[in-house]
């Protein structure tokens, strides 16, 4: 032991020019639980390489035999190339009192070179409140919160991606159990948009930032939804004016369609009254029994030809069998004119 302290005397008392030996990192940071790391290069000849953790002696290497490891959590390896000498000491499983200087001491005329390792805890982040739905240019509020961090953590905010200004949001941090470090930052602005809205915490020796995040949702205003339900109800209204009208005009060119003529009706009700019969058996309508034709005495033979009627020049001419003539006779009807045959002709006209 006495010689050990001899040789550590020795080569912190001898000079070394800086360039022939380095140690690397100057400064590590690095979280509970994972490996620390630190490379020792060096030009020249030597014999012995002592390792210190918090001026603790952990790990002696020989350049003949090699690491002399006092614990397994040290541990040393060899990437020495040529003329240079390059050892990579590693701590693992680091805990808050691995924190502190790390020195490699080397013998001869190299003398000894220190590091700062910094062990640093990652706590928890959470936005309290979850999805948020607000009116636009409503002022809306975010409260983020973190526990269990060391050193103190760097809280921001981002919305859609792009970090917020920090002038929008204030935080404050305590600290408890002595070292530990919880905080509460509030973000505040306007809802305009959508949005996704993220807090992130982190420390040195984290690679990438812890985050919460939730999404904000923005609907429009009650003066907005009082506009918006004129608009749908005009455009409504109007659209139900359109429809009413089509359906008239449809209605009503349907109906003309079906609708039959009026020439049409009277042809056929003037038809119906000269040649159809009652149910039982009479003819409809009335002989007119002192019609004659004016300037005709007689009948021509084609109007005589037919056994029924006969029209000409638009009038419809009505024959009466013998029959009619005899009762005629007998009823003292002897004045009316009776045409060749035993058959008496009749004009029936409608005006209109």
């Amino acid at each position: 032991m006495a010689l050990l302290f001899f040789i550590i005397s020795l080569l912190c008392t001898t000079g070394v020019t800086p360039a022939q030996f380095q140690i690397q990192p100057e400064s590590d940071a690095v979280l509970t639980g994972s490996e620390a790391r630190f490379n020792a290069s060096l030009k020249g000849k030597w014999q012995i390489m002592i390792w210190e953790v918090q001026k603790l002696l952990v790990m002696t290497i020989s350049a003949e035999t090699g690491p002399i490891p006092s614990s397994e959590r040290f541990s040393a390896t060899n990437y020495s190339t040529g003329s240079t000498s390059r050892w990579e000491f590693s701590i693992r499983n680091v805990s808050r009192n691995d924190s502190g200087p790390v020195t490699c001491i080397v013998q001869g005329q190299f003398g000894a070179r220190t590091a700062q390792l910094l062990v640093q805890e990652s706590g928890t982040v959470d936005i309290l409140g979850g999805n948020l739905t607000a009116a636009q240019d409503q002022q809306v509020e975010f409260q983020c919160v973190t526990s269990g961090w060391f050193p103190e953590p760097a809280v921001n905010w981002s919305r859609n991606g792009e970090v917020v200004e920090t002038s929008l949001f204030n935080t404050t941090t305590s600290q408890s159990h002595g070292y530990m470090f919880n905080s509460t930052s509030i973000l505040k602005f306007n809802a305009v948009s959508n949005a996704t809205v993220e807090c992130l915490v982190t420390v040195p020796a984290l690679i990438s930032p812890l985050s919460s995040s939730v999404h904000l949702v923005v609907v429009p205003n009650p003066t907005d939804w009082t506009v918006l339900i004129a608009v749908v109800a005009s455009v409504g209204g109007f659209a139900l004016l359109v429809l009413l009208i089509l359906g008239i005009i449809f209605c009503y060119q349907r109906r003309k369609v079906q609708e039959p003529g009026y020439q049409d009706e009277m042809r056929a009700r003037t038809q119906s009254q000269i040649s159809g019969e009652g149910a039982n058996g009479t003819r409809r309508g009335q002989v007119n029994l002192g019609y004659q034709t004016d300037g005709q005495t007689s009948v021509p033979p084609s109007e005589s030809g037919d056994s029924s009627f006969s029209k000409t020049d638009d009038s419809n001419i009505c024959e009466i069998p013998d029959i009619i003539k005899s009762n005629l006779d007998e009823n003292g009807h002897g004045g009316a004119r009776h045409t060749p045959g035993g058959f008496r002709k009749h004009r029936h006209v409608t005006i209109v």
